[in-house]
């Protein structure tokens, strides 16, 4: 303990103006000796820890440091202007020059000022124009607690690198910041009698009350898969610093206060480390690990994501991989565009926001037609970044054969059956609804909104043909997007699995004529409605329009399959479950032929 001080100074000589800094206290000195020397006792150790031995202050302030782990600082109060502190932080155009001769310019960190200016980088480094020289007598000396990342980023910020900045990057004790200015007091009046000094100014406006912990010993006994004690470990978390009280009903529970040292300790798994290292990890027995293993893969949304992936393969389109980092493309999305702020090259400026540029460069090095292509990749925009199935499809669906047998091109409808197909194989029923949003990538009336549960997932068109024409794609070229982190909404359903069926399928055929503006859509939902679970597969065979078909209408042929599990279908129940989707369809406006 020291004296009692020898005068005072005002609360107001030091303030605080951000949240940053957690605690800061400082204490003042008159008649100081800063040309004397430490003592020798003092130097000597200070040599032994790596520290060069330069004046009494610098001396007492370093080897304070490294006896209790408090970095402080100290100030030539009478070059302080109103001789007060302030940590606030800087105004754009402020400079500092630190105690190494280097000139800062600053922008908003936080920095420790007087009155008027910076004087010092918090945690790091001293100003150059407040250093303490032979010629001062009257001193300021500050202790203080900061937030360690916001240290770690202005050091970086500023190139800088000290001892202090080391131990305030791992956290300081915040409550041995009055301590150390103690034990400074101490050190120098013992060097010098005639030194008088103040009070101390505490400002604590980060005081954080540390609640207990529970540790349940049985517990901490099976992750380490050793036995402790219950006086064992009491004895080791008491050495350790900690508070606790013991509870042992039903099992033994230690209520567990961590020391203000110790910020790291938030959790019961925290406590059982530190019984294991005290404790000793050798003492951990060589044993065969026990438990179930889970199934290893994808779960939930991404095993979802990864079955429409398989679905698109099997459809015959290769899959590609992109950077996110790219050019601006005609093809993008409409909206604000975001990149990094330090570019590596123009043709990484800016995150992709559509999956569609990467696909159109990838089609035009494999030859631009003949290409079936899609990606499953994050797109950005200004606030939002999600995974996107990008598809691009364009020129023949089959491969030259020697037959030389004419190949169906790619077209809008083969492209809607292949996304419709992929998402059936994970029972999401999409619907495809005409495109009323314009887009001037796309083509103005051969356009469809992907739709789920009346949300909107994405679409499906031909390219525009003047994009087609600045990008080198065909005109015919069909282009798709869906948003896949939309699946993750509560309208979808988890995929039901059943056993395959031992019996033979049945095959029923309608032939209904129906208007033209009535989507095929709802033709395949009234099916799957009336014909319920025995429905295995339905497909369209055949569409006639002409003689014998009013006009505005067209003839549709459907193939039924059903299925039976357990059983096989008898004719009778086939024909039933056959007139019950008939009579959807009459529901629906249709007129069987």
């Amino acid at each position: 303990d020291v004296e009692s001080p020898g005068f005072a100074i005002p609360d107001s000589s030091a303030e605080i103006q951000s949240e940053e800094c957690l605690r800061f206290a400082c204490r003042a000195y008159d008649n100081v000796d800063a040309a004397g020397q430490s003592p020798e006792w003092m130097q000597r150790r200070l040599a032994q820890a790596g520290m060069r031995p330069i004046s009494i202050l610098v001396d007492l302030t370093n080897y304070v440091m490294l006896e209790l782990g408090q970095p402080l600082h100290a100030f030539d109060r009478e070059k302080l202007a109103e001789q007060r502190i302030v940590v606030r932080h800087a105004k754009p155009g402020e400079k500092l020059t630190t105690l190494n001769g280097l000139e800062h310019e600053l922008d908003g960190q936080m920095m420790i000022c007087d009155a008027l200016k910076p004087v010092g980088v918090p945690g790091v480094m001293g100003g150059l124009e407040t250093e303490v020289t032979d010629g001062t007598t009257k001193l300021l000396l500050e202790s203080a607690n900061f937030r360690h990342t916001t240290v770690r980023k202005t050091r970086k910020q500023l190139g800088l690198n000290t001892e202090a900045s080391y131990r305030f990057e791992r956290c300081v004790d915040p409550n041995g910041v009055v301590r150390a200015i103690e034990r400074f007091t101490q050190l120098l009046i013992e060097s010098q009698a005639r030194v008088s000094y103040s009070n101390i100014v505490d400002l604590y406006p980060g005081r954080d009350e540390w609640g207990p912990v529970a540790l349940r010993l049985e517990r901490a006994n099976r992750l380490l898969g050793m036995t402790i004690g219950a006086d064992a470990a009491e004895g080791y978390l008491r050495n350790l610093g900690f508070d606790l009280s013991v509870s042992h009903d039903p099992v033994t529970t230690f209520q567990v206060v961590p020391p203000s040292w110790r910020p790291d300790i938030v959790r019961e798994i925290d406590l059982v480390e530190e019984l294991g290292r005290v404790h000793g990890y050798e003492r951990i027995p060589n044993e065969l690990p026990i438990g179930q293993t889970p199934v290893g893969g994808p779960k939930g949304h991404l095993f979802r994501v990864d079955l429409i992936r398989e679905a698109m393969v099997r459809a015959g389109f290769i899959q590609v991989m992109s950077h996110s980092l790219r050019d601006l493309h005609p093809l993008d999305a409409l909206g604000e565009r975001i990149g990094p702020k330090n570019p590596g090259s123009p043709e990484m400026a800016w995150l992709r926001n559509s999956n569609l540029p990467c696909l159109a460069e990838a089609a035009i090095r494999n030859g631009g037609k003949d290409v079936h292509l899609f990606e499953i990749g994050k797109v950005f925009t200004s606030t939002l970044e999600y995974r996107s199935l990008g598809v691009l499809s364009t020129g023949s669906l089959q491969p030259a054969h020697w037959r030389k047998s004419e190949s169906v091109a790619a077209d809008f409808y083969s492209l809607k059956g292949t996304i419709k197909s992929a998402f059936q194989s994970v029972e999401i029923p999409l619907e495809f609804r005409p495109r009323c949003a314009e887009d001037p990538r796309l083509h103005p009336t051969r356009s469809a909104d992907i739709m789920l549960g009346g949300q909107n997932l994405g679409w499906l068109a031909q390219i525009h043909p003047n994009v087609a024409e600045a990008v080198g794609l065909s005109e015919e070229t069909i282009l798709a997007e869906v948003n896949l982190d939309a699946l993750e909404s509560g309208t979808v359903q988890d995929i039901a699995y059943k056993p395959l069926s031992r019996n033979p399928s049945v095959r029923r055929d309608i032939s209904i004529e129906i208007s033209k503006s009535t989507a095929f859509d709802s033709v395949e939902r009234a099916l799957r409605q009336a014909c319920g679970d025995v429905l295995e597969r339905q497909w369209l065979f055949d569409v006639y329009e002409g003689k014998g078909i009013a006009v505005g209408n067209h003839s549709l042929s459907v193939a039924l399959q059903f299925r039976k599990h357990g059983g096989n279908f008898t004719d009778e129940e086939a024909n039933q479950v056959r007139e019950r989707a008939v009579a959807a369809l009459v529901e629906l406006g249709a007129k069987p032929r």
